[in-house]
């Protein structure tokens, strides 16, 4: 018996066709370009965050030796400087003994926030009636290509 229609054999898949790798190749490169710029936003938030962490603290140490010293207090009003007028020279160690000086603390204060901050770094120390306000301003912009130079500034007010 002759059959009228021969039954046609289907062919085997033979896998990917180049377009479908194509597309995955797109695709990863995609969630790749992602992930990096996802990387780059975290280190730079991250090295903001630290900023402003150190700025903290140095606000509130100086405020922390003004209230130890209240009655010498507004010589501390010393400690405000220009972006690059300080010298970051090997570390900043904290003077011992009984005839450190407030100058010799103003001088490492100066010398941690500038090394902590950047030598753009600047602070405004003003006394006044018992109210200290420490202004510190460094800059922390270098992502922003609209405005590189511009500052960032950590103020704290305190009642001596």
């Amino acid at each position: 018996m002759k059959r009228k229609h021969p039954r046609r054999l289907r062919a085997a898949p033979g896998g990917f066709t180049l377009i479908e790798v194509l597309v995955a190749i797109v695709v990863l490169a995609f969630g790749l370009l992602g992930f990096a710029l996802l990387q780059t936003m975290s280190v730079r938030f991250t090295q903001s965050a630290n900023y402003r962490t150190q700025a903290t603290n140095l606000a509130y140490d100086l405020i922390d030796q003004m209230r130890a010293n209240r009655y010498q207090a507004a010589w501390y009003s010393t400690a405000s400087f220009s972006p690059g007028t300080v010298a970051v020279a090997g570390a900043c160690g904290r003077p011992t003994g009984n005839a450190v000086t407030i100058q010799q603390n103003v001088a490492r204060w100066q010398c941690q926030v500038a090394k902590a901050l950047g030598e753009t770094a600047s602070a405004n120390v003003a006394y006044e009636d018992g109210s200290v306000t420490v202004q510190i301003a460094w800059g922390d912009q270098r992502w922003d290509k609209d405005k590189p130079d511009e500052k960032t500034t950590f103020t704290v007010t305190s009642q001596l």
